[in-house]
């Protein structure tokens, strides 16, 4: 395997490594600002293709901020090495993830941010947004890179296979198809307003954490995956209604 760099964005990397066994990209984002942020982690057994990739960009030990989406070990279990690779760094995220793990967790203590508080990253800005149980996890959450409006969207659009850095291709259908192998969304009454309420933010990107990034009409394709994953609900709950 190897982890391969491309800048998105300006000063915005996407790290991806693609895992043939599974069939999937596992992507981090570096925000390269005066204070450095990476979102995503990777998987402990990840750590030094991830942390060579960051280090053709960057000292690793410059890293100021880690963060992720939820607690799940694709996102964070490397979260330490980090810590301890960098020793200026702190992990940062929602005050309901810093609450129920990530106080625990993390070797040292994180910082958290409340729904739509922002960070400063020096020439860079990036504001939290708490997105529970979207896709998945009680803690989640996003990042919004407002400098570049560059929508960090974790889980949110999976797609499978080998895919390119950067796409103006439609990211519903392959989110539609990867949600139909795996089940991975959280099907709520929720979940559809959620998404919604980010197609608001009019993001000029999407940050993927298993996919392309996107540059597009976000907009469409936001409120697109909301209205199919309200279609899969009203499907799902009407299978399950007595006759």
């Amino acid at each position: 395997m190897e982890t391969v760099v491309d800048e998105i964005a300006p000063d915005l990397y996407r790290l991806s490594t693609y895992v043939e066994p599974v069939n999937l990209p596992f992507n981090q984002y570096l925000v390269a600002g005066e204070d450095p942020l990476l979102f995503h982690c990777g998987p402990r057994q990840m750590f030094p293709l991830v942390s060579g990739a960051v280090a053709r960009v960057l000292p690793v030990d410059r890293l100021r901020w880690i963060s992720f989406g939820h607690v799940e070990s694709d996102e964070c279990g490397s979260m330490n090495d980090w810590l301890a690779a960098a020793p200026r760094a702190e992990v940062v995220h929602g005050i309901l993830g810093v609450m129920v793990s990530l106080n625990d967790l993390a070797d040292r203590p994180p910082r958290a941010l409340a729904d739509g508080e922002t960070l400063e990253l020096g020439g860079r800005r990036v504001r939290w947004i708490d997105t529970s149980h979207v896709p998945h996890g009680w803690e989640s959450g996003l990042l919004y890179e407002e400098t570049t409006g560059t929508l960090l969207c974790g889980d949110l659009f999976t797609a499978t296979g080998r895919t390119p850095a950067l796409t103006e291709a439609d990211p519903v259908g392959p989110a539609l198809a990867a949600e139909s192998m795996f089940h991975a969304t959280a099907l709520t009454p929720a979940t559809g307003p959620a998404i919604r309420a980010l197609a608001d933010l009019r993001p000029e990107a999407l940050g993927l954490m298993h996919g392309p990034a996107f540059r597009g009409d976000t907009t469409a394709a936001l409120t697109g995956l909301a209205a199919s994953y309200d279609q899969l609900l009203d499907e799902a709950l009407a299978a399950r209604a007595p006759v």
